[in-house]
């Protein structure tokens, strides 16, 4: 079953248990994330002192809350935490995000405190997400939401937005900062925290199911069901691409991830067979992960393996094609139709070839023939055109990035483009391909990287709808039932 999580994403009113005027208290960051989010739900500050809270009239205590809210963020000290659950859910309040730690992370006191948590919960019929996490962020155009003392809010998108759902509230933090500087289209972000309630396999499966999602990206150091994670990771990869990030892949990693999240130590291979039977793309370093959120951002339904790389400088051409075939995409001939227009347009020392050299000095003009000559004559040949721009001093860029832009819109086949060397116009040139829909790289290794991920996902994609993919592991495998976050 897939909990119903609208209240944690898309609450249409809410209250915030510990509001606060001042913005660096934990109480005030959530009061000004929310005004930052434009969230449109009544907001309902509760503070003993009344009064105003960053523009809405506070209450003094949950119990005058009326009507009750749709979900309850609490962020007060652990020992009013209690206290606090207990008049929610006297008032009618079903559903909360505890922010603050001191629960099972926090020694003997903490667990004591975890356990009648937990007990109450049960006996009342709550629902609690966290505790000790940093929030939650959804920006559905539809309905934007931000409950989370974060310090910045991602960009979000209009379609095939990015989720991030993680173990670590430090990289929610990293991820939303890359997303803002990169131009990833994310959406929604999730620190999970303690799981008391709501896991990642909880979280993946409410957003796999949101239309404004493309693509779910997860950090992950502990499971405590692997049985029911997979077969949530199955469904929503059967859909659209999850892609995972596991910490503790190595003996000494192992052990920081059980004394961070209560992990059990599993070995990189371990991991790998787990992520292959759950139709995962699995990525090993952050760096990657990053890598993927680009590709998948633009190409949430993955792209095939056939590339052609249109390059104008030999060296980068070269290292692009090693990291390609190493990521496993395949590099096929000119077909003869778009080689003959090319030995015909080009100069004698260009290469006409894969990759294509169109030679330093190329302008605007060879750049766009050979662009024309690629999508009139080599659609059906390739699945992707990676296209690298080394910008010497004799040659202006500013034309050169106009015309590709101009022709962007219009290709036949999924297109990426990296620009290596000094960049004077860098921002403006990223920026004008970005907005035609190019995906725009520092250097062509990590362009490769990204095509090469694209190219993972269609035959898991396939696998997984036709139940193809293999049970490989022991039950208890990732097993564990001590989870924490700092």
């Amino acid at each position: 079953m897939i909990r119903d999580l609208s209240p944690f994403f898309a609450p249409r009113s809410i209250a915030i248990v510990g509001a606060g005027e001042r913005a660096t208290s934990s109480g005030g960051a959530v009061m000004q994330m929310l005004q930052r989010a434009a969230y449109g739900g009544r907001v309902v500050p509760v503070n003993p002192k009344g009064g105003t809270i960053f523009g809405y009239e506070a209450v003094t205590g949950i119990g005058v809350i009326d009507p009750p809210v749709d979900l309850a963020v609490i962020v007060i000290r652990p020992d009013a935490i209690l206290d606090a659950v207990a008049e929610c859910a006297d008032r009618g309040i079903r559903n909360l995000l505890v922010l603050p730690g001191g629960f099972a992370e926090a020694g003997p006191a903490g667990v004591a405190r975890n356990t009648a948590l937990l007990k109450l919960a049960a006996d009342r019929g709550l629902t609690i997400a966290g505790p000790n996490c940093a929030g939650i962020v959804h920006l559905d155009p539809a309905w934007r939401f931000a409950a989370t003392f974060l310090r910045a809010l991602p960009p979000g998108a209009e379609a095939n937005g990015l989720a991030f759902i993680s173990q670590s509230g430090a990289l929610a933090e990293e991820f939303v900062d890359k997303a803002n500087a990169r131009s990833l289209p994310l959406t929604s972000v999730v620190s999970v925290g303690n799981a008391m309630h709501l896991g990642v396999a909880d979280y993946l499966a409410w957003l796999g199911e949101r239309p404004e999602i493309g693509a779910a990206l997860l950090y992950v150091e502990s499971i405590e069901d692997h049985e029911r994670f997979r077969a949530v990771a199955r469904k929503v990869a059967a859909a659209k691409p999850v892609v995972a990030l596991f910490g503790g892949r190595t003996a000494v990693g192992g052990r920081a991830a059980s004394a961070h999240t209560g992990a059990i130590a599993n070995d990189d291979a371990a991991i790998e067979a787990f992520c292959a039977s759950c139709g995962i793309v699995r990525v090993t370093s952050l760096r990657r992960l990053l890598v993927a959120a680009k590709a998948f951002g633009r190409y949430p339904q993955g792209l095939g393996k056939r590339a052609l790389i249109l390059s104008n400088s030999g060296g980068p051409g070269v290292i692009c094609a090693d990291r390609a075939a190493l990521e496993g995409l395949e590099l096929d001939a000119l077909p003869k139709a778009m080689a003959d227009v090319l030995r015909q347009q080009l100069p004698a020392e260009a290469s006409v070839a894969n990759p294509i050299d169109l030679l330093a000095d190329a302008r605007e003009d060879r750049f766009g023939m050979t662009f024309d000559a690629a999508m009139n004559h080599a659609a059906a040949d390739y699945d992707m055109v990676l296209m690298i721009h080394v910008v010497p001093f004799m040659v202006d860029a500013g034309p050169v990035i106009a015309k590709l832009a101009a022709l962007a819109p219009g290709a036949r086949l999924p297109l990426m483009h990296s620009m290596m060397g000094t960049l004077p116009g860098k921002a403006e040139w990223f920026a004008a391909m970005e907005r035609a829909g190019v995906p725009m790289f520092n250097d062509v290794e990590e362009m490769a990287e990204a095509a090469g991920l694209l190219a993972l996902y269609p035959a898991l994609r396939e696998a997984a709808r036709n139940g193809t993919l293999r049970d490989t592991l022991p039950s208890g495998v990732f097993h564990d039932r001590k989870r924490q976050e700092a």
